[in-house]
């Protein structure tokens, strides 16, 4: 006890306390946010089975796309939601991450609680350099 009652070791303690929240700040935000990095949604995928939902026009997702995406326009999501499941996470893919921000509100208003818009889209996904593919 007279170790944490001492100053200098409680500025330490503090600053250790402090270092900490600074550290985990990003993941707790973009959670509450709904956005997740690229390491983070290779991780739902690999883990919970999640699924990609690329949500840009079928003319762009064709020219390249994360190779397990599925590609549902950002107009037509509202009509085809029951063909999404709703107990796998739902990463939402646009080409830098504004657009899926927007689909994530509308799927969690619909009960999909688990779904995500991957931060900074496609352009993201490029940048880190994992694999895109092309569509026939």
């Amino acid at each position: 006890m007279d170790f944490l009652l001492s100053q200098n070791n409680l500025y330490i303690v503090l600053i250790a306390i402090a270092s900490g929240i600074m550290l985990l700040w990003p993941t707790l935000g973009n959670r509450r946010s709904g956005t997740v990095q690229v390491s983070e949604a290779v991780q739902l995928v690999n883990q919970k089975h999640g699924i990609f939902l690329d949500i840009r026009s079928p003319e762009q997702f064709k020219a390249g796309t994360i190779p397990q995406a599925r590609n549902m326009p950002e107009a037509e999501l509202e009509a085809k939601l029951a063909s999404l499941p709703k107990d796998k996470p739902i990463i939402v893919i646009c080409d830098v991450g504004r657009d899926a921000t927007r689909a994530v509100a509308l799927l969690r208003k619909h009960g999909y609680n688990e779904a995500v818009a991957l931060s900074g889209g496609l352009r993201s996904w490029a940048d880190a350099g994992m694999p895109l593919s092309k569509k026939a």
